[in-house]
């Protein structure tokens, strides 16, 4: 049914248009000629009028005239109606110069002709946007004026468009009272009747000026994408001190759910606060890695893991393999796999990477060419009451699959490691560290044709899982406190989108020193106290007032500050701005299999004391016991 509404809304528009080319080509002759019309034959007008309907209609339908919606009508349209009746008459000319020579035809009237034509297609349409959008209101007084007034910062397109919608809609939530513009270029102009006020260093005094007026906003609107994150910072800041809440507007492309086209406001995301710059990728280096190769990827539905496969299946292999031991971490990708409408070919494995004989079972079957080892325990206090369960995953499942990788003929495997595993002070970081040295070691010793093993090293990802950001919200959630270790403790922080398009660039680069460690740059270390009053502060709540912060003390093997090379590794510069290669610290792999071996049997026998002993043997460095003076003093 509706889309025969449609159908039969376009043939009204259809006639619409023809009943206008009808009259336009009278209407120009009387414009052109006024009162001595009369002198010409009524016969050859009539002609005239029929000739020039039906060339349009031969000519507007084709011309695509009807695919627009009146309530959007825009430049294309404006642009697709002047080629329309620009057309019809170049061609209705010439046919009426064959057919009757044109005799009572003044030879301006094709010109005339043209003008009426478009202001009787284009007015229509105009106007019915205009009535649509509510232009011929009367301007009310501010006073009366309903809906929360928002301040906006930028002064671009986004901007527009925000203002725009909220014009159209008649109990509009907000009310834009002014706009800053961070580059200054636009300051004293309008944006749809809105004035620029000024820049965000200005806030202060735009605030007394509109608060002298009346019309102090409640609301700071980001509705640029890409500020710096000190700016965004410092707005935050601003909006805190005026009592203003902040907020930003989405991307174009994060749809909603719902009914309706009204763009909704977002909160500021953490990540909008401790982002950097975007890295410069080398797209087509990383289609060439991954399109048309068999690709697995093990603990495929973890945060790493899943972010991973949405990146490698925009990237078109042959085929996906996804490897986890989590039924409902594999239920979850296998879904969001079912619904990829480009019909990839994938393979869902429950499978465990300790386990070597399932492990062989799934590479026989999935013949991967490209290998993404991301299945891994992470969570620092678990391993710490669990080191032999951290050893027979990390040090032994990595072990597995790296020589499952050399044996059936894998290009190339890649080893997700963790800033935990420089200087570890934790078990978790040991036993990353000895799965860094294993991979090492085997790249070393390859030939031309073996399997090459890539390691990446990073810090922590935003909202990943037991991540400190999910667990701030859920406290937030909850009316708080927050907890924080210790007033000085700092992390590396980057997004998961971001560290898995970086960790795919480094295995495109693939040209390191044998036993390299690929490690992505991750910005400046971020302060957790830092995080947690700006998270607060986010919430539209106070730090210590409306929130409390409680600093609960280091947790065991929790180091204050996280390191991203090891003082024997020598750093030099990739292709990429945003990716440091670290050489390798030399293992003897003969010794360090047979460390391996007996800190294995440890572990099957669940023996976690003996586990943090042999772990100390193989990682020099690490410190079983943690204490903040040990911390401060390794920096």
């Amino acid at each position: 049914m509706r889309s025969k509404f449609r159908l039969s809304r376009a043939k009204i528009a259809y006639g619409n248009d023809i009943v206008m080319a009808s009259v336009s080509l009278p209407l120009s002759l009387w414009l052109r000629m006024g009162n001595s019309i009369q002198s010409t034959p009524l016969e050859f007008v009539i002609q005239s009028t029929v000739l020039f309907a039906l060339v349009s209609a031969c000519v507007f339908w084709p011309m695509g005239l009807y695919r627009g919606i009146w309530r959007y009508a825009s430049m294309n349209d404006l642009i697709a109606i002047t080629k329309a009746v620009s057309l019809a008459v170049l061609i209705f000319v010439p046919i009426l110069f064959i057919t009757s020579r044109a005799e009572f035809l003044p030879r301006s009237l094709p010109l005339i002709n043209w003008f009426v034509l478009m202001a009787l297609l284009g007015g229509p349409r105009f106007l019915y946007r205009l009535v649509k959008d509510r232009h011929f209101e009367l301007p009310v007084n501010s006073s009366s004026k309903r809906g929360v007034p928002v301040l906006l910062v930028g002064a671009g397109d986004e901007a527009e468009a925000f203002i725009r919608d909220l014009a159209r809609q008649p109990a509009a939530v907000y009310r834009v009272v002014g706009v800053l513009d961070e580059m200054g270029q636009r300051v004293g102009r309008h944006i749809r009747n809105v004035p620029v006020l000024g820049t965000p260093d200005e806030l202060t005094s735009v605030m007394q000026r509109l608060a002298a007026s009346g019309e102090r906003p409640q609301r700071l609107v980001v509705t640029k994408r890409g500020l710096e994150p000190s700016l965004m910072r410092h707005l935050l800041g601003l909006a805190e001190t005026h009592g203003m809440s902040m907020a930003r507007l989405p991307r174009l492309t994060e749809f909603k759910a719902g009914i309706g086209d009204a763009i909704e406001m977002k909160p500021v995301a953490v990540e909008d606060l401790l982002g950097r710059p975007q890295a410069v990728l080398n797209r087509p280096a990383m289609e060439k890695l991954v399109k048309g190769c068999r690709v697995l990827v093990t603990g495929a539905g973890g945060t790493i893991g899943s972010e991973l496969v949405r990146q490698i299946t925009a990237l078109q292999p042959s085929r996906l393999d996804l490897v986890d031991n989590s039924e409902f971490n594999l239920y979850s990708i296998d879904l969001e796999m079912s619904e990829n409408p480009d019909g990839l070919e994938y393979v869902s494995h429950l499978a465990d990477v300790r386990n070597q004989s399932a492990m062989a079972a799934v590479f026989a079957n999935a013949r991967p060419e490209l290998v993404f080892h991301a299945a891994a325990l992470k969570h620092v206090p678990i391993v710490e009451s669990h080191v032999a369960e951290g050893v027979l995953t990390n040090i032994g499942g990595s072990r597995i699959v790296a020589d499952l990788c050399r044996a059936t003929g894998v290009l190339k495997m890649v080893l997700i490691s963790t800033d935990k595993a420089v200087n570890p002070t934790s078990a978790m970081g040991a036993t990353k560290r000895v799965a860094e040295s294993y991979c090492q070691a085997l790249d070393r010793a390859r030939g031309d044709d073996d399997c090459q093993f890539i390691t990446v090293r990073f810090g922590n990802v935003l909202g990943s899982t037991g991540s400190v950001v999910p667990l701030f919200e859920r406290q937030l959630a909850a009316g708080g406190p927050l907890t924080v270790t210790h007033k000085d403790i700092t992390r590396y922080f980057m997004t998961t989108r971001e560290a898995v398009e970086l960790v795919l660039q480094a295995t495109a680069l693939g040209s390191a020193d044998a036993g390299g460690i690929f490690v992505l740059d991750m910005g400046e270390p971020v302060r957790i106290a830092d995080l947690a009053e700006q998270m607060i502060r986010l919430a539209g709540k106070r730090p210590y007032e409306d929130v409390d912060i409680k600093f609960v003390g280091l947790r065991t093997g929790e180091k204050l500050y996280e390191e991203l090379f090891h003082v024997a590794e020598t750093l030099a510069q990739t292709d990429n701005a945003a990716i440091q290669l670290a050489t390798p610290r030399v293992a003897d792999r003969d010794v360090l299999e047979r460390a391996i071996d007996e800190l294995s049997s440890s572990a099957r026998s669940g023996d976690n004391a003996s586990c943090r002993v042999q772990l100390a043997r193989l990682v020099p460095e690490f410190h079983s016991e943690n204490s903040l003076s040990d911390t401060v003093a390794s920096k």
